[in-house]
């Protein structure tokens, strides 16, 4: 008798009648605005590397230094033997650039966010989630077993009620820049609300970080704000900085803190030494060539004033990330292949990642474009879009 256990047939055929199978695409070669797509050449507006440094040639030069000094694998995790110079260097310069006292490495942006949650509140504590942060954040405040609210999306009245009446210590979570939308947590409300009221503050800035701020210092930078203001700050660098892996930044007792107790962070192998040694390159041109965030807002600037004038459902986004909504998931992937069929990837992304009824085209932009490629992907939504 087979085992009902694994027949997932029926759950899978629901999922693709409702248009909410998701399916991988293979891809050939270096990010880069151009992709080799399943052997088609399409312009590539769906990457989160904002600031085209995922294929630069001093980036990829310093990996392959990294791998001719440090080798390809760590070999352990960082408190047993796999904390090299390069991590060490890495974290420092980390802690520089972000304005405060030390920073720490974690393999994932996810592992980041379950660790440092979880290693920060327990049964007995609140923690406060905005509706629409990214899963890691959600999954990190369920792990952590504190009593779990979630807010209404940026919305002050709704977080301060919520935390009057927050048992034990309350800690508030946010994306800082909205991984689906493109728009902005209200950063100077929360600090505000978080200092009246005694609790604490982390910040997710995945999205931020490189593109927002005169020095790409991201949404903390973008407000000018300071460590005093959000002292639990999380960043991934797979995204504008090019490479892969993520850090939390803060004082020195949380950052000690967190070696103690995140789980993820102690119970995991470390990240190759290579990578740090790439991430170290792209973070000098993240901070030397302002002219990455200058292009990138031309080109943010471009878009929406062409698709405005066509009539377009945009997103109250100035950032990276300029979604087109839609609403209808199969009118959405419909879209998408349509795009496809005229040379450009656009992600279509649906419930469960965005709610139901909100699905959306995602269309993100590198420094790497060019304003005749961003002219050409508005012609093709004129014509694909009804």
């Amino acid at each position: 008798m087979a085992n009902a256990f694994y027949d997932f047939t029926g759950e899978l055929r629901q999922l693709e009648q409702d248009n909410l199978y998701r399916r991988r695409r293979v891809v050939d070669g270096p990010q880069g605005f151009m992709l080799n797509v399943d052997g088609r050449q399409l312009i590539n507006f769906c990457s989160n590397d904002y600031l085209g440094l995922a294929n630069h040639p001093e980036v990829a030069a310093a990996f392959k230094s990294g791998v001719d000094r440090y080798g390809v694998g760590s070999g352990s995790s960082h408190l047993i033997c796999g904390h090299s110079g390069a991590h060490h260097a890495l974290e420092e310069e980390l802690a520089a650039f972000t304005g405060r006292e030390r920073a720490l490495l974690f393999s994932t942006g996810y592992m980041a966010n379950l660790g440092v949650i979880s290693a920060l509140l327990g049964r007995s504590d609140t923690v406060l989630e905005d509706r629409l942060n990214h899963a890691s954040l959600l999954d990190g405040g369920l792990l952590s077993r504190a009593r779990f609210q979630r807010y209404r999306h940026a919305d002050i009245e709704d977080l301060q009620a919520k935390l009057s009446n927050a048992a034990g210590k309350a800690l508030v979570v946010s994306d800082g820049v909205f991984s689906m939308d493109g728009d902005l947590a209200p950063l100077p409300a929360m600090v505000e609300l978080t200092e009246r009221h005694h609790t604490g503050l982390l910040i997710d800035d995945a999205h931020g970080f490189g593109v927002l701020g005169k020095n790409g210092g991201g949404v903390v930078e973008h407000f000018g704000l300071t460590q005093d203001d959000v002292p639990i700050l999380i960043g991934t660098l797979g995204k504008a900085f090019g490479t892969f892996g993520a850090f939390a930044a803060g004082s020195e007792d949380l950052i000690e803190m967190l070696i103690q107790k995140a789980r993820s962070y102690v119970f995991t192998t470390a990240l190759p030494a290579a990578v740090a040694e790439a991430t170290r390159a792209s973070l000098r041109l993240l901070q030397t060539e302002s002219w990455r965030r200058e292009q990138l807002q031309n080109l943010v600037r471009r878009f929406r004033q062409g698709a405005q004038q066509q009539g377009l459902q945009l997103m109250d986004s100035f950032t990276a990330i300029q979604p087109v909504l839609i609403g209808d998931s199969g009118q959405t992937l419909a879209a998408s292949r349509r795009l496809s069929e005229h040379g450009f990837w656009v992600s279509a992304i649906r419930p469960p990642t965005v709610p139901a009824g909100s699905a959306r085209l995602r269309i993100t932009f590198s420094a790497n474009h060019t304003e005749s490629q961003v002219d050409a992907l508005l012609d093709a939504l004129a014509k694909v879009l009804p």
